[in-house]
């Protein structure tokens, strides 16, 4: 590893975060966080067991008639504090999350200054939550509709975007007037740690926001199962996803998921090859790690082995490796189980036919570590296991197809439906965008995943809305109130 200081790790917070009081666990068990470039230790944070979560849970509960009263304008200072908060902290919360995800330095700097982002914009949002007065339709009436917070929420935040992932659900849950119980993934506590800390620092009341850091899944369980919980919002895997709806349905709250994805990125035949093909070894950010990747390259047939040339070459210069160098594409996986399972799938690809022509395997120069060599499969069936199933590792699977419907036969030939993108004449590509049952999609290269934009999918890939006003309407319960008219 390059020599810049982890003195983060040694300044943020390890214990749990509960009634605005840091705390063991109750039992005093340590979980152990490894650095997935070294698979060395980095510190041990507090494991909770369920009765730490039920207390957590009370905390939330105790301050949410009060956070309900405090002003719109007060929450989005709070907001506007706390971006500020995180950006001055910038270079420490990055390098927290290049040493517990294995993400590179630059790719980390980029997630805060996202995360951020969702404070900035939910402060202005704050102010913004409005109603009506209106006569009733017979008359007779006067209706005022009012909205106010949903109540006590539950977030459930993946460790691929270990900050981002949780600002996005609490900044509308800050901004709508809700407390809130966060539970980080177990592998990648030490940012949402940090952030409570920074929230803490920029006035946010004891019990609004509370951090349970924990690996027995029974803790998540417990709270999804909770009538205390109004609201659960949860980014992860389409398997955990499901089980959440299942369980959070006994009690009928709100569910929103974010789920996984096999998005494809369409190169229409009247693209610019050389500009844009390429741009397909960005399956290879975060080490693939990220469920709205392009996963899927699909290339017109006309133009097949011009776009089979140029996306090997790209794959083949990908620079990997100690994700604390800035000069490095991709860093590690977050695991040894998780390279194991990219692994598995890379086998698969090769005993069901596909051709692998760049990478598959773990690297020579990487010893230590979770390394997953940047992996091309050309010549892929979209009915391979490889096209069909989240790998979440870099792997790129590119598929032929004869023209603009069966690009959107086989774009749409998913159980998955989170984003993907079209390449090629604006008016062409537009088109075909509005074809594909996806809850985002770019068209050469548009950005859609600012706070601003709703995200989210269709099928498998989720519930709801995160983001944008969409999003942060989720976070409101509508009343109406009626008085007999003068």
């Amino acid at each position: 590893m390059s020599a810049l200081s982890d003195s983060p790790i040694t300044s943020s917070p390890t214990d749990l975060y509960v009634g605005g009081q840091w705390r063991a666990a109750a039992s005093g068990d340590r979980l152990p966080i490894e650095d997935p470039a070294t698979g060395e230790t980095l510190t041990e944070v507090a494991d909770a067991a369920p009765e730490d979560a039920l207390a957590a849970l009370d905390a939330a509960c105790e301050a949410q008639a009060d956070w309900a009263r405090t002003t719109p304008r007060e929450r989005g200072e709070i907001l506007r504090r706390a971006y500020e908060a995180v950006m001055a902290e910038l270079e420490d919360l990055a390098l927290l999350i290049t040493l517990e995800m294995g993400k590179p330095l630059h790719e980390a700097r980029a997630e805060v200054n996202y995360a951020a982002d969702f404070f900035h914009w939910f402060a202005g949002e704050a102010t913004r939550i409005d109603g009506r007065w209106s006569m009733a339709e017979k008359g007779g009436s006067r209706v005022l509709v009012s909205k106010g917070p949903v109540g006590p929420c539950l977030f459930i935040t993946p460790w691929n975007f270990p900050l981002a992932m949780g600002t996005r659900k609490i900044g509308p849950a800050i901004a709508s007037g809700c407390t809130m119980v966060v539970k980080p993934a177990g592998q990648t506590p030490l940012a949402m740690l940090r952030l409570a800390n920074v929230l803490e620092k920029a006035g946010l009341p004891a019990g609004v926001l509370n951090v349970v850091t924990s690996s027995d899944h029974l803790v998540g369980e417990e709270l999804t199962l909770s009538p205390l919980v109004d609201l659960i919002s949860f980014t992860g895997s389409t398997v955990t996803g499901k089980r959440i709806m299942e369980k959070g349905a006994a009690t009928l709250k709100r569910v929103f998921l974010e789920l996984g994805g096999k998005s494809a990125m369409i190169v229409l035949d009247d693209a610019d090859f050389a500009s844009v093909v390429p741009g397909g070894m960005s399956v290879c950010a975060h080490g693939g790690q990220g469920c709205a990747m392009q996963t899927r390259m699909l290339l017109p047939r006309s133009r097949y082995d011009e776009g089979v040339e140029l996306i090997t070459a790209a794959m083949g210069m990908v620079p990997y490796g100690d994700p604390q160098r800035d000069d490095v594409l991709m860093g590690p996986l977050v695991s040894k189980k998780q390279q194991e399972r990219v692994l598995a799938y890379i086998r698969k690809g090769v005993d069901e036919g596909a051709k692998l022509v760049v990478g598959g395997g773990r690297p020579a120069n990487e010893p230590t570590g979770w390394f997953v060599e940047p992996t091309l499969f050309v010549d892929v069936d979209n009915t391979m296991t490889i096209a069909q199933e989240e790998i979440f590792g870099p792997v790129l699977a590119v598929i032929a197809y004869d023209d603009d419907d069966d690009a959107v036969r086989i774009a749409n030939d998913s159980t998955y439906g989170l984003s993907g993108g079209v390449y090629g004449s604006p008016d062409r590509a537009t088109a075909i965008a509005r074809r594909i049952r996806t809850g985002s999609i770019g068209v050469n290269g548009g950005a859609w995943y600012g706070a601003d934009s709703p995200y989210g999918g269709y099928k498998t890939s989720g519930v709801g809305r995160q983001n944008g006003i969409e999003g942060f309407e989720q976070y409101l319960e509508t009343k109406a109130i009626a008085w007999p008219a003068d």
